[in-house]
């Protein structure tokens, strides 16, 4: 089968033929219909991030993955041969550290994935694969930052840093909980996305006006670059929590200790989702209250994995998620 596999440590990508992998115990073969590019992947591609369990010097990427279940390893009953299902993104291993498909484990730039089979959340006929695809981290890692993380609840207000692959849907999950968000982000027409899909307001980062939005409740940063927590933090007013999901891999420095433990800030990280989060949103989506049909910006075969990755990382036509068809 083709497979858009990385060889670690020089970080070079291609997509190659590689055997069939087939299911163990507890374990399902899924016959992959779509496939998320994620910026976590380009920052796999650029040393940003680095795979803390992998016990190869090759991996296929891809952590975003729908498709229709081929066979079944042994002992499983939860579900059945041509099962519609997408798959959560990473899981505890046994020392209770978190391992993620396509960075510690062969994901889904693959014509074919092995996962477990309680790692997977079967979805409606309604649900289109491309759509399905991205719920894993697109949708589910900005839901669980918003609902676990920052424990958000209706009338609050918000800040979303970043109107990309995560961001976006930040935004509108934010509006679907009743709360008021406004958008920054430097490039227009992702500002223009955001006031489109429920935001109140959307700023340049640089735009002084900014500033009349004090006394937020929280700020996400999305973005992952670094000057975005500065301004974040003075954004925030009593008891406001700045949750962190965007990697910058650079320090986290909080300007002023005085402002900060006087109106009992909070940062908090945060990193992933929960199954029960993937579930909750395949409902959201099922019930129409949640609407991913414009999240999906291009399609791309397998064959161009590497161009869309570029296309990611040099930001071209603005993409909130670029999907792959094997």
């Amino acid at each position: 089968m083709k497979a858009g596999r990385i060889k670690v440590s020089s970080r070079e990508f291609a997509v190659v033929d590689i055997p069939v992998p087939q299911p163990g115990s507890g374990e399902v073969l899924i016959k992959v219909k779509a496939a998320g590019v994620c910026l976590s992947d380009v920052h796999f591609l650029d040393g940003t991030l680095k795979p803390g369990y992998l016990k190869s010097e090759y991996v296929t990427l891809g952590h975003e993955v729908a498709g229709v279940i081929e066979s079944l390893g042994s002992s499983v009953t939860s579900v059945a041969v041509g099962d519609r299902v997408i798959v959560i993104a990473g899981e505890r291993n046994e020392r209770g550290a978190i391992t993620t498909l396509g960075f510690d484990y062969d994901g889904g730039y693959a014509e074919y994935v092995v996962a477990k089979a309680e790692l997977l959340v079967k979805i409606p006929d309604s649900l289109g694969f491309d759509q399905a695809a991205i719920i894993p981290d697109a949708v589910s890692t900005p839901w669980a930052a918003i609902t676990s993380t920052a424990g958000m609840k209706s009338g609050e207000s918000a800040a979303v840093f970043g109107i990309g692959g995560l961001g976006f849907h930040a935004v509108q999950l934010l509006s679907i909980l009743g709360c008021r968000t406004i958008a920054i982000d430097p490039r227009p027409e992702a500002r223009e996305k955001a006031l489109e899909i429920g935001a109140s307001h959307a700023f340049d980062p640089a735009d002084p006006g900014l500033k009349e939005f004090r006394g937020l409740d929280a700020a996400f940063d999305f973005a992952g670059v670094t000057p975005v927590r500065k301004q974040a933090l003075s954004l925030l007013g009593e008891r406001g929590r700045l949750v962190i999901v965007g990697i910058a891999n650079e320090p986290i420095t909080i300007p002023n200790d005085m402002a900060f433990t006087y109106m009992r800030t909070q940062i908090l990280g945060h990193y992933g989702s929960e199954k029960f989060h993937t579930e909750q949103l395949v409902e959201l989506v099922a019930s129409g209250k949640l609407d991913l049909s414009r999240s999906i910006t291009k399609q791309m075969p397998l064959s161009d994995a590497a161009l869309a990755l570029d296309h990611l990382a040099k930001k071209i036509d603005n993409p909130i998620r670029i999907v792959l068809h094997p």
